[in-house]
């Protein structure tokens, strides 16, 4: 599965569970390795990197999620199609 393609699915299905969804389409002029999904709902923040089953998680895109994860009550995660189903009850 294409990393869009995976995208495009756990974003509708936090949309679908009303989720707030950001992504940023044109990241050329962000910071490098801001996570590719911010969800929102009530007092829940997840951050989500996105990546194929061989996707590498890049340096900057560590740090990041290093730094989020330090945040109590902040989930940031890489996100894999094989953990559909964590990903769906998490988002529960």
């Amino acid at each position: 599965m294409r990393e869009k393609d995976f995208q495009a699915m756990v974003a509708a299905a936090a949309g679908h569970l009303n989720w707030l969804v950001f992504h940023d389409f044109d990241s050329r002029r962000s910071q490098p390795g801001y996570p590719d999904l911010c969800l929102v709902r009530g007092e829940r923040l997840v951050f989500l990197e996105l990546k194929t089953e061989r996707g590498r998680v890049r340096p900057e895109q560590q740090v990041w999620l290093d730094a989020l994860s330090q945040v109590p009550g902040v989930v940031a995660m890489v996100a894999r199609p094989s953990q559909w189903d964590e990903i769906l009850e998490m988002l529960r």
